[in-house]
């Protein structure tokens, strides 16, 4: 596909800011708001935070392709400093859902945030917290003890919830992983693999006792009471990659890395 708008956008990294020198002399380019493409020099938390602005500052939602000039880059295609056009050309599409989290606080206050790669719970002490987790408003577990609990993406499965030891889920497979962090009881609980139609309901068990924070991606809200986790398909996100370097394909292979 050929995109005739494109904004160029880098992270604040030394490498990445002289890419972006580089390829601000190749072409024209225009703003973020006006673009049909963005090109993102940087690593894998400057991707999100790209395509957190589209959904937080409602910008126009449009494909993003990346090049790493970070550090591990899943999300990323490789730095090269020519041959863009053809790249865009030949580059894949894939879409990408995010959650939704809705975190209200103890306070009573109600903070809503989008999360690409997973929404985590965290005990905020050295206290143990105790969570009450729902699935479509029934109660699956009375009673989980642990360091935190994740609800992952497929895209961000092989990301924090995968560090969990939580399943990598395959691009597409219409699945939600659901992982414990450091769990204590149930002691048998390994997590769980839901249909991404489910709601997943937590609650914060003793909340003035055993404080919580829930983080969706890089932002994260402080002693929260419950927290309604959901897909949110009116906000779907698109990603470019080189056919080589398909993110389905780097998703599979991540499950026979050693």
């Amino acid at each position: 596909m050929t995109y005739a708008r494109r904004a160029l956008v880098a992270s604040s990294a030394p490498s990445a800011r002289e890419a972006e020198a580089a390829l601000a002399e190749m072409g024209e380019w225009v703003a973020v708001e006006d673009a049909d493409v963005i090109i993102a020099l940087g690593g894998d938390g400057f991707m999100l935070q790209t395509l957190h602005a589209m959904l937080e500052r409602r910008q126009p939602v449009v494909p993003v392709f990346g090049m790493n000039l970070g550090t591990v880059g899943f999300l990323m295609n490789e730095w090269r400093h020519h041959g863009l056009d053809d790249r865009l050309e030949r580059a894949k599409s894939f879409k990408v859902t995010p959650l939704k989290m809705t975190a209200t606080g103890v306070d009573g206050r109600v903070h809503t945030l989008p999360a690409i790669n997973e929404v985590s719970l965290l005990r905020e002490t050295r206290q143990t917290a105790k969570l009450e987790v729902t699935v479509n408003d029934r109660v699956v577990l009375p009673e989980l003890a642990c360091d935190g609990i994740l609800a992952a993406t497929p895209a961000g499965s092989t990301a924090y919830n995968l560090s969990a030891q939580g399943p990598i889920l395959p691009l597409g497979s219409g699945m939600i992983a659901l992982t414990p962090i450091s769990p204590f009881r149930p002691r048998r609980w390994r997590g769980a693999i839901l249909p991404d139609k489910a709601r997943i309901g937590i609650r914060v068990l003793d909340a003035g006792k055993r404080p919580v924070s829930a983080v969706a991606d890089q932002r994260e809200i402080r002693d929260v009471a419950q927290v309604d986790i959901c897909m949110d398909r009116a906000r779907e996100l698109t990603l470019l990659f080189d056919p080589e370097h398909a993110l389905d394909d780097r998703i599979t292979m991540e499950q026979f890395v050693a």
